[in-house]
């Protein structure tokens, strides 16, 4: 089994509860999520984007190989200037205002997580980085492919036009990368410690999506 499946299927009961199970998964999935849920939501991942780009750049300055600063350095790129700009021009579509997105409090849960993110990556090498963004990435990225296969949601709907940004070859892409790298590093990290953070992040994007649905 790859070193990525195994730290999978190691914390796989949180892994569905978090991105398959959860109420504000299966919302999407069948249209039924009410907006304020989903602006909340926006806000707040709009947020957790800014501080996700600062671990990215602990990353590059971490980086010891220049394909994989290379690999950080795009990313960056591609949610500091493009993801970051659409998030904004979806909001803007949907009636939630760049003042909304810049001057609403970030919620408990959102702090929580970006500061996990972030000491790991203050204290880790870029070994432990990709294994703490894994749970993310991957997650977003299950869950746009098995939504753009079966949703109920409506045409031009919030629900599907957020399928459509995750469920995205560009995107794929990127977490391809992230899997095959953690993959590589099996028999260079400490496999235990790789699981905690592994499992720490998958909780803080469960305790995300909690917040999201509970509006708090």
């Amino acid at each position: 089994m790859s070193f990525s499946n195994l730290l999978k299927n190691n914390n796989l009961s949180l892994w569905n509860k978090s991105h398959v199970d959860h109420p504000f998964i299966k919302g999407i999935q069948d249209g039924s999520l009410e907006f304020d849920k989903f602006k909340y939501y926006m806000i707040q991942d709009y947020k957790f984007l800014i501080e996700y780009c600062r671990v990215i750049s602990i990353a590059i300055s971490k980086s010891f190989d220049q394909d994989i600063m290379s690999f950080w350095s795009k990313l960056l790129d591609e949610t500091l200037n493009s993801e970051m700009t659409l998030h904004e021009s979806f909001c803007s579509d949907f009636g939630i205002t760049k003042e909304e997105l810049f001057n609403s409090e970030t919620s408990i849960a959102t702090k929580s997580y970006c500061n996990y993110l972030l000491s790991t990556a203050h204290k880790y090498d870029i070994q432990y980085i990709s294994c703490s963004l894994l749970p993310c990435q991957w997650g977003y990225d299950e869950i746009g492919r098995r939504l753009g296969q079966n949703n109920k949601t409506l045409k031009n709907s919030f629900h599907e036009r957020w399928i459509q940004a995750y469920n995205d070859k560009a995107y794929q892409e990127i977490t391809n990368w992230l899997i095959n790298y953690v993959d590589s590093i099996q028999h260079k990290v400490d496999n235990k410690v790789a699981d905690e953070i592994f499992q720490e992040s998958l909780e803080f994007e469960f305790l995300f999506w909690e917040s999201s649905w509970n509006i708090r």
